[in-house]
């Protein structure tokens, strides 16, 4: 398998590799797996509506401003700096609600080395979700590269083979003619589409596609970008959709969706196959495989979007403190602030009245930040398809000229505009409290991580104002 052209660049198969280790996850394995069979038809659903027009557009944005990538500059480029700053500051204020539910993941994976009914024990949680993630954050310091390094190693150790074995104990599952907890037929795959708490699944679902438009930032070191992006994409979009339908599948097979935790589903799921198949002694082995991994994603994301929020930062949004750089160039000031917003955010973990509501609470709070980016992103690409028609020399164009990058486009602003509309609606079979202490939690979090952008803009005014009177 080639992972270079001998003409330089990267081929369809190393695209691959970076798309699905991107976006493959493991760990939201347990929340779609809720849904039963129905989550077939979502995942596909979300694919189109979702999955496939953010990797189009951003890929066709990446190629157009190849010079400074990212939303920031691709949103401030379409509506100006301001609205580009809030653009950027959604992507990075979600990765602070979201590291609590892989941080609740990792330290209830662990919990499995000690004892299991420490995966619902809070104090438990949230002590050891602070600890590991200031030790993640200080490591973070010694810069991008040892970051790098480490997130690929545990990928391949921690995501790939543990996604590839549960798919493979779920079949087998199946062909020994075991029990399973859901039904596989097409009326069960099929919601009933009037029915609006069934759509709730998209939640779930799209969370798990969140972060697809990181792999276009290699878009022109791709060899023949041409005809190579669209193989790479259709191939990834195949694996990601087939991992994880059949990866939720597995869960609901051997998990009654009443017994089914949102934060040791996976370990639940290995346990109950494990068991049945009488290879316990193997539990401990995955058991780590899965730490190594989530402890790779999530090292990956402590730097990376506090890079994204420094390009900003330079424009004047945030104090120079937080600009300050270590001899590895990495804003140590900015790191820490962010280790304290998500210190404060694992404390919703003791507000709530379970621990699969708290999880569920802030995955939807956190897709809800990311999905009102990539509105924006979509807005941009309009405008901005509109103001700067695709050239014949560009690397990568979404096919069928303006009228097919119009309709991706539309499909994208669907799929989030009915992911953000049913974001508000309680699930069913998670306790969250009542509707109305789940309204106040959720549209008072999303409030209050998008408040601070007020704060920020007038900063700004303000130190322009005093550089103008001196």
């Amino acid at each position: 398998m080639q992972f270079a052209s001998k003409q330089s660049g990267l081929t369809t198969w190393a695209l691959v590799f970076l798309i699905t280790g991107a976006v493959d996850s493991i760990r939201n394995l347990p929340a779609t797996a809720l849904f039963g069979s129905s989550l077939i038809f979502f995942f596909i659903f979300s694919a189109i509506v979702f999955l496939i027009p953010v990797a189009l557009v951003s890929a066709e944005l990446s190629a157009n401003y190849p010079e400074n990538g990212g939303v920031y500059h691709w949103v401030g480029q379409a509506f100006g700096e301001k609205i580009g700053f809030f653009t950027v500051w959604l992507q990075w204020i979600n990765t602070m609600v979201w590291f609590p539910t892989i941080l609740s993941f990792i330290v209830s994976t662990a919990a499995y080395y000690l004892d299991p009914a420490l995966a619902q024990n809070k104090i438990y949680l949230v002590g050891s979700i602070l600890f590991i993630f200031w030790v993640m954050t200080l490591l973070n310091f010694k810069g991008i590269q040892a970051s790098t390094r480490l997130a690929n190693t545990c990928a391949i150790l921690g995501v790939f083979i543990p996604m590839i074995l549960i798919i493979l104990l779920s079949l087998i599952w199946l062909i020994k003619g075991n029990p399973i907890q859901i039904e596989l037929t097409m009326s069960a795959i099929l919601p009933p589409f009037h029915s609006v708490s069934s759509w709730i699944s998209l939640t779930a679902i799209m969370t798990a596609f969140l972060g697809i438009e990181l792999s276009t930032v290699h878009i022109n070191d791709v060899y023949q970008p041409q005809s190579t992006f669209p193989k790479a994409m259709f191939i990834s979009v195949a694996v990601i959709l087939v991992t994880m339908i059949m990866g939720s599948l597995a869960i609901a097979f051997v998990l009654p969706k009443d017994d089914i935790n949102l934060v040791a589903g996976v370990m639940q799921a290995f346990t109950a196959f494990f068991a049945s198949y009488h290879i316990a002694w193997i539990m401990p082995i995955i058991t780590l495989m899965l730490l190594i991994g989530s402890i790779g994603n999530m090292t990956s994301w402590i730097i990376s979007p506090a890079r994204g929020l420094l390009q900003a930062a330079q424009e004047g949004y945030l104090p120079k403190k937080l600009m300050k750089q270590n001899d590895k160039g990495v804003a140590t000031n900015l790191l820490i602030a962010q280790a304290v917003a998500v210190s404060v955010m694992c404390l919703v973990f003791t507000c709530m009245p379970s621990v699969n509501g708290s999880y569920w609470l802030l995955s939807a709070l956190s897709t809800q930040l990311y999905v009102l980016m990539y509105v924006l992103m979509f807005a941009a690409a309009i405008v901005l398809k509109t103001k700067h028609p695709t050239t014949k020399t560009q690397t990568f164009r979404i096919p069928y000229g303006r009228i097919g990058h119009f309709i991706v486009c539309c499909l994208g602003l669907l799929g989030c505009g009915i992911t953000l509309f049913v974001g508000f609606i309680p699930p069913e079979g998670i306790s969250v409290g009542t509707p109305l202490h789940y309204e106040l939690f959720f549209c008072g979090g999303l409030l209050a991580m998008m408040l601070p952008v007020g704060l920020f803009y007038m900063y700004k005014n303000n130190v322009a104002l005093a550089m103008s009177e001196v």
